[in-house]
This record gives C-alpha cells, sequence and structure tokens, in this order.
C-alpha cells in the first residue's frame, strides 16, 4: 500500500527502534518528536537518530513537533502527504512516564500526561483515518503499557495508558469495514530513557527478568513485534494487544519460584 508510515516520538528509545525497523524493511517512515524542548529526555532525538540511520544506510523524515497540538498533528499529516503522497501507517508511541500518586500528581501534570498519551494518538489517528480510508485501507499501531491495568505510583500514566487501550479497541471497531487494522504493543520491561529512574532503583533488574525468555526487553523487540502489526502478514490482525514481555492483562508480572 502506498503512502508512509507515521512514527510519534519516534526518534528516541523504543520509538528510535521502531523507526529503525520500519526503514529497514523498505517503509517510508517520517518520525518525529520533541527534540528541541528543554529538559526533555530526548533530547540528541533527532541528529542521535539521523546517525543510527546513516550507519546503516537508511533514511527517514525526521521533524520536530508536538503530538498534543492540533496546530503540530496537521503539519505532520501535512508533510506525510506531501512527501509521500499518502499515509499506510501509523505508530502512536510517543508518551510521557512521571511518578506519582494522587495526591502527588498535579491538575498540570495530569493535563500534560493526558494530553501527550491519549490526546495525542486520539488527534494522530482523526487526522490520518479519512486519508487511509480513502486509500483503501492502513494499519494504526499504538503502544500500551502494563501500567493500563493499573500500576502503583504511577496515576497519571496508568489512566492515560487505559484510556489508549479503550481508544484501540473502539478504533478497531469502527473502522474494520473500512480496512484499517488497529492494534496494540504492551511492551515489558524496557531499559530506554523514559525508565531512567526506575532501571536504576533496587529490584529493576529481577522485575525486568520476569519474562519467558528471562531477559530485559530490548527496544528492538518491541520494534519487531510493530513490524509484523504492520506486515501483510497481520492482514486479518485488529484489536489485538500483543504483549511482549509484560504479562500485564495476565496478572503479571510472573513470580519466580524459590
Amino acid at each position: 500500500m502506498p503512502g508512509c508510515a507515521i512514527v510519534t516520538g519516534g526518534t528516541f528509545g523504543i520509538g528510535r527502534a521502531i523507526t529503525l525497523a520500519l526503514a529497514e524493511r523498505g517503509h517510508a517512515v517520517l518520525a518525529f518528536g520533541l527534540d528541541g524542548q528543554t529538559g526533555s529526555v530526548a533530547h540528541d532525538g533527532v541528529e542521535g537518530t539521523h546517525r543510527a540511520l546513516e550507519a546503516r544506510g537508511l533514511s527517514a523524515d525526521l521533524l520536530d513537533a508536538d503530538v498534543s497540538k492540533e496546530e503540530d498533528v496537521a503539519m505532520i499529516v501535512e508533510s506525510a502527504l506531501h512527501r509521500h503522497g499518502g499515509i499506510a501507517a501509523l505508530v502512536n508511541n510517543a508518551a510521557v512516564h512521571p511518578r506519582g500518586d494522587i495526591l502527588q500528581t498535579s491538575t498540570a501534570m495530569w493535563q500534560r500526561v493526558l494530553a501527550v498519551n491519549l490526546t495525542g494518538p486520539f488527534l494522530m489517528s482523526r487526522a490520518v483515518v479519512p486519508h487511509m480510508a480513502a486509500a483503501g485501507g492502513g494499519a494504526i499501531v499504538n503502544i500500551g503499557s502494563g501500567s493500563q491495568w493499573g500500576r502503583a505510583d504511577l496515576l497519571a500514566y496508568s489512566a492515560s495508558k487505559g484510556g489508549l487501550h479503550a481508544l484501540t479497541m473502539a478504533l478497531a471497531r469502527d473502522h474494520l469495514h473500512q480496512h484499517i487494522r488497529v492494534n496494540m504493543v504492551v511492551p515489558g520491561p524496557t531499559r530506554t530513557g523514559m525508565t531512567t529512574g526506575a532501571a536504576a532503583a533496587p529490584g529493576f533488574d529481577q522485575a525486568a527478568r520476569t519474562t519467558v525468555s528471562g531477559d530485559i526487553v530490548e527496544p528492538e523487540e518491541v520494534a519487531e513485534a510493530v513490524a509484523f502489526l504492520l506486515s501483510p502478514s497481520a492482514r486479518q490482525i485488529s484489536g489485538t494487544v500483543l504483549d511482549v514481555g509484560c504479562f500485564g492483562h495476565q496478572g503479571g508480572p510472573v513470580p519466580q519460584k524459590g
């Protein structure tokens, strides 16, 4: 199907791995994030991703934009249409991950988390669905979290990811007959910039190794799952959660036997 794949938060961490994996498979990729935002953990995202692409002999369009702003979303979609003539795929990966219970969550923090993690995928999906439908179909993958089933000290993040799960399933039902597939990938414990604090905490390595492989989830493994769901091999798959080392939907993580 002609057109490009848009990756939100696609210049850092799991998003960068997704950008690279899709480019390697021949997708035209437009990835964006908040590279220039002061204090962002994603600083050097665009240049770092350029270097990673060049090292592999690959290319992608890399832009600086805020997924929570309608004007930025419109600019991204317009750029995708102008440069590639259509939009075949969307990966909603951009997210922020502040810690805190309800008493530690300010109204400003709550609104920012919901704006990026939930309103962003809503805005992006609303913007691309008409173009996918006009072209005869497309594929959307949303990046979820084990927190969408509720986690301590992650109130706003958990609420946003729970909402994203419901959004995913509603989109899948609404646009099934337009041949738009909508799925979710849920990563297990992955050592990225977003989880720097968690990775430094005691017990992270032990928790991260409660996967079927016994290893921490690598960003590239999440990217492989996304690439599969965007591929023709997944043409009959929609409204599905693909778990990559999480076990959150099964009450996990699964404790190790003593």
